[in-house]
């Protein structure tokens, strides 16, 4: 059984293609505009999927379409400006690669997954960048059984997810760029350069030179973290337009979309979500406080070298429901502190410090205040040693 022919329900995590292929469809056929080459969906489209309508339904021109509504509400996926989406669907749009940078779990991965099937209608055409990515994964490779009972033949060549992108004009998508060594990224140089991948083995056949497809291009995503861990060279920087993902900036946003994945999260997980907002609230302050440096009331704190990034506080959020799901009988806010000390120490031991700190200035002012959640979580400072 292959992965598409898997039923869904057995999946733990449908691709943006499968998941939301209803709006997909719907924008299809609602916005008949003209498209690049090779896209399933106009730029307009593009965007709207990604950003979402407002809370406006759009309705189909003419007549209905078999097997679609007649109007339908885009939901937003992406939290962030549409401005940079904007920029980024005109990017792909001029055949030109994309790099998406910013701090960890700032959602690039899920942005470039999004724009890949949106695009194409496909987001599985993807290179996982790490220290063990060769020059294979961006150009071809061999089926050695084929190669050694017939020479390199067309037959034997197996096509990376770039060249496969290529031949059909669609998305690839290169995760944690800065991630593969520098001669290992620099097998893109030429790609994005001439469009073009000659295989040497095959001289003597028609099969040896592959030309790109209109519509194929490269979303890259770097971590800004990772500065300086492979540097990406000039020439390959100078092939790519640069876009950053910032943290979320309204905090409003940022915990409707924490509560949006982790109730997805638990869901998965078989349960229902029975974290209340309260928890969910001081979660989001705690995260935003010790990101920005600053509270919500203008003190000074000291940020912690980790990044509190949104992904993380999904992730605390979704095990904070997990376990008021399967491990009831007691209050789930007093176990905040044990999981965001095991965020705040995976990098520096000395953040464990800067959240003590945390607590004996912020959250022991606001106990100090009067509120009861706060003074509860500065009883449990000694949970925290």
């Amino acid at each position: 059984m292959t992965v598409t022919d898997q039923p869904a329900a057995t999946r733990q995590v449908l691709p943006a293609e499968e998941r939301y292929a209803a709006e997909l469809a719907f924008l299809a056929a609602q916005d008949p505009g003209p498209r690049p080459p090779g896209w399933a969906l106009t730029p307009r489209a593009v965007v709207t999927f990604v950003c979402g309508s407002d809370g406006a339904e759009l309705a189909l021109p003419g007549r209905r379409t078999a097997g679609l509504p007649a109007k339908l509400a885009i939901a937003p996926k992406f939290v962030g400006e549409r401005a940079l989406v904007e920029r980024c669907v005109v990017t792909l749009a001029g055949e030109r690669g994309l790099l998406l940078t910013g701090e960890p779990g700032t959602a690039k991965s899920m942005l470039s997954e999004l724009l890949a099937a949106a695009v194409s209608g496909t987001s599985a055409l993807t290179v996982q960048g790490t220290a063990g990515t060769t020059e294979d994964a961006f150009r071809y490779g061999w089926n050695y059984a084929l190669l050694l009972a017939q020479g390199p033949t067309p037959q034997a060549l197996v096509d990376s997810p770039v060249l496969s992108a290529m031949r059909t004009g669609r998305v690839v998508r290169v995760e944690e760029i800065t991630r593969c060594l520098p001669e290992v990224q620099d097998a893109l140089v030429s790609i994005l350069s001439d469009r073009r991948i000659t295989v040497p083995e095959l001289t003597a056949t028609e099969d040896a030179l592959v030309s790109a497809v209109p519509g194929f291009t490269v979303i890259a995503t770097a971590n800004l973290r990772d500065r300086g861990v492979s540097e990406m060279s000039a020439a390959l920087k100078r092939r790519f337009n640069f876009e950053t993902v910032a943290p979320i900036a309204d905090a409003d946003a940022e915990a409707t979309l924490i509560r949006r994945q982790a109730v997805a999260a638990v869901q998965r997980a078989g349960a229902a979500f029975g974290v209340d907002d309260a928890v969910l609230d001081a979660l989001v302050t705690v995260f935003r406080d010790l990101r920005s440096g600053r509270s919500a009331e203008g003190w000074d704190v000291e940020r912690p070298g980790t990044v509190m990034s949104t992904a993380e506080a999904v992730q605390v959020a979704a095990s904070l429901g997990v376990s008021a799901a399967y491990l009831p009988g007691g209050d789930v806010l007093d176990l905040l502190p044990g999981h965001l000390l095991g965020v705040v120490r995976k990098d520096d031991p000395a953040d464990h410090g800067r959240l003590l700190g945390y607590w004996d200035g912020p959250v022991r002012r606001r106990a100090e205040d009067g509120s009861a959640m706060w003074r509860r979580l500065w009883d449990l400072r000694g949970s925290l040693r």
